[in-house]
């Protein structure tokens, strides 16, 4: 019988933090799914390795009250996982930012306090749509929660190269911390921004990514349909993409994986993903996407990245630049 996986674990860009090269995603998943199953989930990805967990409020006054990060708190807890045993990882939203009413804190304490948490290991600052802000303060509010040990470590979701190396260039001038990691949609179909030449950039000075959405809500996964809400489209390929299922499965069953396994191996293949965040809705989803590992291992790398290369979807449509 063979061992359970282990899933390694590695430093994340510039921060102090060592994270698992998988991270466990909560958003539209544990509020389908029921209580002892989330609970047995989350047990299972602590016993094979992963420690970080992203967590955030998904949700507005304006939206429907959202509750996975309180399902998340309770099952933890059910789980018998200690706080040490975990890294969390927060959303920031932009939207709620003001510079004059603390700043990113009030946010960051309501989360804490939803999570059942004293402090987020990570907090990653969601989509730059706000052309009213100040880099600088958000900069500074981000070193002041670290000062009161509330953050260690702070990325970006979705942002541009130029704007992410502005955030950079910010903190070094003013001897604070910048931000260690963006997270980026990074997939066989979506590649143009991480595999670009401004990001490329960025990697050369040790910055990390989180690849996200590597399974396009389902679609790489082999559905043709799904009812999950689906990320925004940038470029408009959906429609390819799911165009591209069929082929996509039977790549992957010709080297001997599921489809999700083989998308998420192709993220592993990046040079400065420091770990790929996915969501899973059972112990045996989780367990079957751990076996991309053993195809990265067993298929290798460049071969990987040459094999999908027709299901690159964004090529030439999407500013390699970012948002």
């Amino acid at each position: 019988m063979s061992q359970p996986i282990s899933v390694p674990h590695n430093k994340l860009g510039t921060s102090d933090l060592t994270v698992s090269k998988f991270a466990l995603g909560s958003w539209h998943v544990y509020d389908r799914m029921h209580f002892e199953e989330t609970v047995a989930l989350l047990r299972t990805a602590i016993d094979r390795g992963i420690n970080l967990f992203d967590v955030g409020v998904y949700t507005a006054p304006t939206m429907p009250p959202g509750y996975t990060d309180i399902l998340f708190s309770a099952a933890v807890r059910a789980a018998g996982i200690k706080r040490e045993e975990y890294l969390l990882s927060s959303k920031l939203w932009l939207e709620a930012f003001d510079a004059d009413q603390g700043g990113f804190r009030p946010q960051l304490e309501g989360a804490l306090f939803r999570v059942g948490a004293e402090h987020a290991d990570l907090v990653v600052l969601g989509d730059l749509r706000r052309d009213d802000l100040e880099l600088r303060d958000l900069v500074h509010s981000l070193a002041e929660l670290k000062a009161d040990g509330l953050i260690n470590a702070w990325g970006v979701n979705n942002w541009s190269a130029s704007n992410v190396q502005a955030l950079i260039d910010i903190a070094r001038e003013d001897g604070v911390d910048g931000p260690c990691m963006a997270q980026l949609k990074y997939s066989v179909s979506r590649r143009s921004i991480p595999d670009g030449a401004p990001f490329a950039k960025l990697w050369e000075q040790g910055f990390a990514m989180q690849a996200s959405d590597v399974m396009e809500g389902g679609y790489l996964a082999g559905k043709v349909s799904t009812e999950r809400e689906v990320g925004r489209d940038p470029g408009g390929i959906r429609q390819r993409i799911i165009d591209d299922v069929p082929g996509f499965v039977q790549l992957a069953e010709s080297l001997g994986a599921t489809p999700a396994q083989l998308a998420i191996a192709f993220t592993l293949t990046h040079p400065a993903n420091a770990t790929t965040l996915f969501g899973a809705s059972s112990v045996t989803q989780l367990e079957a996407n751990l076996g991309s590992l053993e195809v990265l291992e067993r298929v290798g790398a460049e071969a990987i990245r040459a094999a999908v290369e027709p299901f690159w979807a964004d090529r030439d449509v999407v500013n390699p630049e970012g948002p």
